[in-house]
């Protein structure tokens, strides 16, 4: 900072010089550096936690010095403004207009002053705020607590719940209200050493809690809410029965926030897993529409070739006059046509196909039934691909029908045993609580034509399996 009354030379502004509060004097030295300040601490780190928060507070003094200094300059220069202006009556020509120069010039630099102070009032502002950071961050990482990568925090639906929480079992660490001890302890006999004790014990059991949390949350698993919920109560009671002396209790509320965080957790990573399953089925069913598609291209393009041979015969035929030959071959290449327009109304129709009712005896039991559609020329190839090596024993077939509207039939019986469907979350899977004899009814109710329909499964391996077993 310019010492008071030296200022920088109007003729060298590498220079100083004196203004002895009239006019400017020959004395002059060179310009003196300013203070800089400390620097900025490294990026904070758990184990160098203290001696950044002590660069931070060497800073914030700078700052707040150099405020201090930078206001009584200014005063002093508006004060040496006033004298001037009451020296302008005092004098001459060539003196006023040196003043004036002057004045101008003081305005600039008091703009200027004016400016830097408003920035290092910023600078202190932010340091100020960044010591703070520092030392809450310390606070929470003495308990064992950092903001490691959370699964939920991917969830577009969880992620704002998962902060909410986290805030607030954070607030609860910086309030000392996530555990609780007795007060009244003493050490030695000493009452001040029995609260230290005590203190320190509790820092150190809640870092143990809180490094379990992390893991039982690092590890839960979907399906395994129950087992990461227990492993974390258990830590609960280690806590309280390792700080009997000091009555030391993880508090309810905490702990509480804690198993949410975790519920979190296993609710995305079960959303996950059910979204996965249902893409396999969608891409199962694209799979199964492709087959069928394909199917009708070849059987299409099989039939074109035995049209056009039929056409052909039918020609060389009637070159040799022999008719009645030719409306034999006439009436083959009716049902070909026949075939063909069958074979274009169902690719053409996507609601067009087979609706099929089968059951697994040995598999799924006495009441269990699945209920879909397939609009495969051979049904019987979707009904023996579901019996894969995945199941035991081949399917029964109880029901399997051609039907116009094959979608509408399948969604019908679908509602209508909704509340028996064994599987709540994935539609796809289309198996029901239910027996052969209950979908009768329901097809028959609503009008369904049926040519065949078996009410009991034939089951042949299992019945023999059983048997070979009880031999």
């Amino acid at each position: 900072m310019m010492p008071a009354n030296w200022y920088l030379d109007p003729d060298d502004a590498s220079l100083q010089r004196w203004w002895d509060g009239e006019r400017w004097t020959q004395d002059r030295r060179a310009l003196q550096d300013e203070p800089r300040p400390p620097d900025a601490p490294a990026e904070f780190s758990f184990f160098s936690g203290k001696s950044a928060a002590a660069a931070w507070r060497q800073r914030a003094e700078f700052f707040t010095a150099r405020y201090g200094a930078e206001r009584a300059k200014l005063e002093q220069v508006v004060g040496e403004l006033v004298q001037a202006r009451g020296a302008l009556s005092r004098v001459k020509g060539m003196e006023l207009i040196e003043v004036e120069a002057e004045i101008a010039r003081r305005r600039g630099e008091l703009e200027s002053l004016t400016a830097e102070v408003a920035g290092a009032r910023s600078v202190l502002q932010r340091e100020r705020e960044q010591v703070l950071e520092v030392r809450s961050v310390a606070s929470l990482q003495d308990v064992s607590l950092f903001d490691f990568d959370h699964v939920a925090e991917g969830s577009a639906s969880l992620a704002n719940r998962l902060s909410e929480v986290r805030v607030k079992y954070k607030q609860l660490i910086k309030e000392s209200r996530a555990t609780s001890y007795s007060e009244s302890f003493t050490f030695n006999g000493s009452a001040a050493k029995g609260k230290t004790f005590a203190k320190n014990m509790a820092k150190t059991m809640l870092a143990a809690y809180n490094a379990e949390a992390e893991n039982a949350i690092k590890a839960v698993r979907a399906g395994g809410l129950d087992t990461a919920r227990a492993r974390l109560d258990r830590v609960v009671d280690r806590v309280e029965r390792n700080g009997a002396m000091i009555d030391l209790k993880i508090n309810a509320a905490y702990h509480r926030l804690r198993l949410e965080e975790l519920t979190l957790a296993e609710r995305h990573l079960h959303a996950v897993k059910v979204e996965k399953e249902l893409e396999r089925e969608r891409r199962a069913e694209l799979r199964e529409q492709a087959k069928a598609e394909a199917e009708l291209a070849k059987e299409k393009e099989r039939l074109d070739k035995e049209r056009n041979h039929y056409l052909n015969v039918i020609e060389a035929l009637r070159q040799r006059g022999d008719e009645a030959e030719a409306a034999k071959i006439e009436a083959k290449l009716a049902d070909v046509d026949r075939a063909i327009q069958d074979v274009d109304y169902r690719a053409a129709n996507i609601r067009a196909g087979y609706v099929y009712v089968i059951s697994n005896l040995g598999a799924m039991g006495e009441r269990m039934v699945k209920i879909g559609m397939t609009r495969r020329l051979d049904p019987m190839d979707r009904v023996k691909e579901l019996g894969d090596a995945s199941v035991p024993f081949p399917f029964d077939v109880h029901a399997l029908f051609f039907a116009e509207d094959a979608v509408g039939i399948e969604n019908m019986l679908h509602r209508t045993f909704a509340e028996q469907r064994v599987n709540r979350i994935n539609q796809r899977r289309e198996f029901f609580y239910t027996t052969p004899t209950d979908v009768l009814d329901a097809l028959q109710s609503h009008g369904v034509s049926l040519v065949e329909y078996a009410v009991e499964p034939e089951a042949e391996q299992y019945r023999l399996s059983i048997a070979a077993a009880g031999a």
